[in-house]
């Protein structure tokens, strides 16, 4: 079987493909693969640390008002596809997929125009422009959220969760808390997991950087990751704090599924990559989704959990250390509180989400 999968511009898209690449070859060893980024995305410095053959395409996304610059976004889609078809010829995939971004547009719509079976996936609650337009050419659509199939054709849809979620519930089978005591917290505390993203958010961590000295007295412990941009602030400002045994501040985690695994509560933005993991897992989180994402779709992602109670829900125009402090405590001081969260989060995981986008594919390659 060839698959040729594109996707690109942020890790919420690369990574769910990198997870369904792995998903494929577990069921398939002799697969062959080919992906198609962007040479300026994100997607290329990740996949040239995979043993993936990678080609790219020159693309840039539609502007929401009018402007000349749209005429020029045409021309680069058009273009685009032609080189597509070409990569197309050249590699002969048997199925195409796309897991977002604006890369995904001239390749996916080349491959239907080929008449080639295609599947998009879909991580948000509320698509982008790229997959809401290749929802008319492509045979299949995979949804991470139930609340994503009103934007799509019915007969199309299916709810698949997302790739992702698979490799993290793997991790934690095989998780004994080694990840925890690698890092110098201990495996049997409850643990606090607090993360802004790879390169972390500023309004998280000055409100972290506010209650540095409380959550050093807590009975539960913390793992901060600051990232990178913000790791030398804020290891000044823990320097300062008197005690600051049960936390731990580093500036990225190579390893999130293992992490996630061991953790009891997660603080963190709503990228859908995030939230499929940590229902996969049932874990409880308090979430402070992103105004500065297109569609502001990380708060439409996170109220889905809200709904279910297994998240709570913190604006950033209304964040501060006194609320994030009072949410966690909250969490962490009520066990029947933890429970619900966490049976919440498990009605909305998707565990076998990357077997079952398998079984989309097997059925449209014959």
């Amino acid at each position: 079987m060839k698959v040729l999968v594109t996707g690109g511009g942020t890790g919420g898209h690369i990574y769910p493909a990198l997870a369904l690449i792995r998903s494929i070859k577990k069921h398939n060893s002799k697969a062959e693969f080919l992906y198609i980024g962007t040479e300026n995305g994100l997607e290329a410095k990740i996949i040239s640390k995979e043993d993936i053959p990678f080609k790219t395409v020159t693309i840039t996304g539609f502007q929401r008002k009018l402007s000349f610059e749209n005429v020029k976004t045409v021309l680069r889609f058009l273009k685009a596809v032609k080189v597509s078809k070409k990569y197309i010829k050249q590699f002969k995939p048997d199925i195409v997929i796309g897991t977002g971004g604006y890369v995904c547009g001239p390749v996916v719509y080349a491959a239907a125009k080929k008449g080639i079976p295609t599947v998009i996936h879909e991580q948000n609650s509320v698509p982008g422009l790229t997959n809401k337009f290749l929802s008319k050419y492509v045979n299949k659509i995979a949804i991470s959220f139930e609340d994503s199939k009103d934007f799509f054709p019915k007969e199309k849809v299916e709810l698949t969760g997302n790739p992702r979620a698979q490799e993290v519930v793997e991790a934690a089978k095989s998780s004994k808390g080694n990840k925890l005591t690698s890092l110098g917290l201990s495996s049997t505390r409850r643990t606090v997991l607090i993360v802004g993203g790879s390169r972390g958010a500023k309004p998280i961590n000055d409100a972290v950087i506010g209650i540095l000295d409380e959550l050093g007295k807590k009975e539960y412990q913390c793992l901060y990751v600051t990232g990178e941009v913000h790791y030398e602030n804020v290891k000044n400002e823990w320097s300062k704090v008197k005690s600051s045994k049960n936390i731990v501040c580093v500036p990225y985690i190579h390893d999130m599924p293992q992490v996630l695994s061991e953790v009891d509560l997660l603080v963190a933005r709503a990228g859908a990559t995030t939230l499929s993991e940590i229902t996969a897992l049932g874990l409880p989180s308090i979430l402070i989704p992103s105004p500065y994402v297109t569609n502001n779709h990380q708060e439409k992602n996170c109220r889905s959990l809200e709904h279910v109670n297994a998240a709570r829900v913190i604006l950033e125009k209304e964040m501060s250390s006194e609320k994030l402090l009072q949410e966690i405590d909250s969490i962490f001081n009520d066990s029947v509180t933890w429970n619900e969260m966490h049976h919440g989060a498990l009605k909305l995981g998707q565990p076998t989400s990357g077997d079952e986008l398998y079984r989309i594919i097997t059925q449209l390659v014959k």
